[in-house]
């Protein structure tokens, strides 16, 4: 009777002895294997973990990782940097209870976060963001940003970019920001992202932004510029009144004739050119020594003496007719006495 009782007490044990947890395992940065077998919770004994690659030898870890004094995990160094990408064997152990696994971990690489994630904004007016990641080739991105602490919003970012532009960004909202990459198409896309960036600020009510010194020096010297501008543009205008007096005092103005279309047209037949006032005419007479004789034949000058050298009494008349009479003749002449040595006649 206590054989049996002892036996039943054994097989008891044995179906209900617990299995180890299984290991879970990537790549990090290309540097070393991580494992952790505390998915489903922490474990309730220590585990002595073996992990090796291909054929190579099994070795125990020597890097132990503990949650509140239990190991929880093993990060795994490469003994051969080329076996990186092959077939990686773990075995968990605890006394006679153990569990091995099988473990592919070329689509299981996890980076480091990207780094130096800095914000500026740009003469266009657009807000750009830069970070640094030192596997840049085969990389992916993906940002994620929020306006004034409200949801997230996230956008991917093609392989081998780095850097995000928010355009036309309000001053008065609060922009945060936060990266993180992972190995792309190109490079054998991993299934793991890396974790957020640190997030990075710029806006309204942001002690942390680092565009905002550079900002508040700009706005210092705003009004500086604004003055020198307006006495750039009152020395110019000053100048420019002084050159055009000094113009005009040296290169009067000289006024161009008018001319009439016609009377220059070149036609062949142009118009004569009249005067618009009336002017009186005086006519002009000369003096000439003539006989006796020469005096007696005139119609006009036997009866009288003309002493008058000019006639100004006759108008001149704007269509040109002829201006003599038969009494105002172009000669006249002058009788003088036989003591007289001789006429003159005009």
């Amino acid at each position: 009777m206590p054989t049996r009782l002892l036996l039943l007490l054994c097989l008891t044990g044995l179906v209900f002895a617990k299995k180890p947890p299984d290991v879970d395992c990537y790549v990090v940065h290309m540097e070393y294997v991580h494992c952790s077998w505390n998915k489903q919770g922490t474990p309730e004994v220590n585990y002595t973990f073996h992990g090796w690659f291909g054929s190579a030898p099994w070795r125990e870890c020597t890097t132990y990782l503990s949650e509140n004094g239990t190991i929880t995990g093993c990060n795994h160094l490469y003994q051969n940097i080329n076996d990186r990408f092959g077939s990686f064997y773990t075995i968990l152990k605890n006394g006679s209870d153990e569990s091995k696994m099988k473990h592919e971990l070329r689509y299981k690489v996890k980076l480091y976060p990207p780094t130096n994630l800095t914000v500026k904004l740009g003469s266009d007016s657009n807000l750009w963001f830069y970070w640094n990641q030192s596997h840049s080739g085969c990389v992916e991105s993906e940002v994620r940003y929020r306006i004034n602490n409200k949801t997230w919003n996230s956008d991917p970012v093609s392989t081998g970019i780095q850097y995000y532009c928010i355009n036309l960004p309000s001053d008065s909202s609060l922009y945060e920001v936060q990266v993180r990459s992972k190995f792309g198409r190109d490079c054998a896309e991993s299934q793991i992202w890396s974790e957020w960036s640190q997030p990075v600020a710029w806006g309204a009510n942001n002690s942390t932004d680092k565009s905002k010194p550079k900002d508040s020096s700009m706005s210092a010297w705003t009004p500086v510029m604004y003055v020198l501008g307006a006495l750039t543009l009152i020395l110019m205008v000053m100048m420019l009144l002084h050159y055009e007096r000094v113009r005009i005092r040296l290169m009067p103005v000289v006024l161009t004739p008018k001319f009439n279309q016609e009377w220059i047209s070149g036609s062949d037949n142009p118009k004569p050119f009249y005067p618009d006032y009336t002017e009186r005419v005086c006519p002009v007479r000369d003096y000439t020594l003539v006989s006796q004789s020469s005096s007696d034949s005139s119609d006009c000058s036997t009866s009288s003496v003309t002493t008058d050298q000019t006639d100004c009494s006759i108008p001149m008349p704007l269509d040109g007719s002829d201006l003599s009479t038969s009494c105002s003749s172009s000669t006249s002449t002058v009788s003088v006495s036989s003591e007289g040595p001789e006429k003159v006649s005009v």
